[in-house]
């Protein structure tokens, strides 16, 4: 009623598209990471190089397929959006390639001590444990999973008509996501003022504004992407794991909500970070905190890099949800049946904390095209 209907014919394309196309190239190539770690396994299991030149070699090709796109987007003029899929795109790429290396490392062990270890791939079955193979590599860069296995489970047929729909469903709810960008975030967004900068009553009635229409976008984006999209990948490959996630919506604890959420994540950092540090003697508390370092420092890859600035919002964002599991474990332990610890994650991460994180970005971005323009 305020602003009129404010969606364009160009959304979702448009001319000033085309000046992507580095970004573009940049992932095309991305492939050729993955490549180059078969290739490292390939010596290693053959017995050319060692397991200390082979995980040299790994951390040089995991490390370059980072600093790679980072240097694109950086480089070339591209939109932040754009950006975005980019680094999102290279840091799956990442995780998959620490995993990898990770778990064929521990294979290569399993078959020269004949003993299992807490890290290896589920399977009682040693004969099972074999080097990797070219086809494996490209069903696991393909498949809706975080962590590398020799094998997976696999369903028996694809259902098609039940993928035609799935596919429709996310034809739908993306346009939705669009929707709601244009109409109703766009004009809150560029109204408003720099949160930290204008007035409290003023932060606080933006932040309040603009938390209802970015809840129902995080709650399409989270609905497309896992439940849709990670379905539709895993229909089509016949992957068999489907627990993408499981409900975080009931967490009564910060700490129950991470462990829902995003089950590929969870699942990748409790192989390669939580356990390994727990094994080297670290306490549970430190590694919790390596853990939440980690997200930490993607989630600021993520948005940093597009936005060209470093503020370190999405960094402490991340980091501030360690007091935020103390304090909501402490009323967990204090009132059983309290939903006490849910509603403070929804405040802090719905209501208050993206929000907050957008709006920050976002001025922070045009300050910065104001003072270089």
């Amino acid at each position: 009623m305020k602003y009129g209907f404010l969606i364009r014919g160009g959304f979702w394309f448009n001319s000033r598209s085309l000046r992507d196309w580095p970004l573009l190239m940049c992932c095309l190539t991305l492939p050729a990471f993955p490549l180059g770690a078969f290739s490292v396994e390939k010596l290693a299991f053959r017995n050319v190089i060692t397991d200390a030149v082979a995980t040299f070699l790994h951390v040089i090709l995991t490390t370059s397929e980072i600093v790679y796109p980072v240097l694109v987007i950086l480089i070339c003029d591209s939109a932040v959006v754009s950006g975005f899929l980019l680094m999102f795109i290279a840091c799956i790429v990442c995780l998959k390639l620490v995993s990898f290396a990770h778990t064929n490392h521990d294979i290569r062990r399993l078959l020269i001590s004949d003993k299992k270890v807490d890290n290896a791939p589920s399977t009682a079955d040693m004969d099972n444990l074999q080097a990797p193979t070219l086809g494996s590599l490209i069903y696991f860069m393909m498949a809706p999973t975080l962590c590398y296995q020799p094998s997976y489970p696999r369903t028996s047929h694809v259902r098609k008509g039940w993928l035609v729909r799935q596919i429709i469903l996310y034809l739908i709810f993306t346009g939705i996501q669009g929707f709601i960008i244009e109409q109703y975030i766009n004009p809150i967004v560029v109204n408003s003022q720099h949160p930290l900068k204008g007035g409290l009553l003023n932060a606080v009635e933006t932040v309040l504004r603009f938390s209802l229409p970015n809840v129902y976008l995080w709650l399409c984006m989270f609905y497309c992407f896992f439940h849709l999209w990670l379905n539709i990948l895993a229909e089509i490959l016949r992957f068999g794991d489907r627990e993408f996630y499981k409900d975080w919506w009931n967490a009564k604890t910060i700490d129950e909500y991470w462990r829902k959420w995003n089950m590929p994540v969870h699942k990748w950092v409790v192989r390669h970070i939580y356990f390994p540090c727990m094994r080297s003697g670290i306490s549970k508390e430190v590694a919790v905190f390596v853990s939440f370092f980690v997200s930490a420092v993607l989630h600021e890859l993520c948005v940093a890099v597009p936005c060209r600035i470093v503020k370190f919002w999405a960094f402490l964002g991340i980091m501030l949800q360690i007091p935020l599991i103390i304090l909501t474990s402490y009323l967990k332990s204090k009132f059983s049946d309290t939903m006490a610890g849910n509603m403070i994650f929804w405040f802090f991460f719905c209501i208050y904390g993206q929000p907050m994180c957008v709006l920050l970005y976002y001025h922070d971005v045009m300050n910065r095209i104001g003072k270089t323009g």
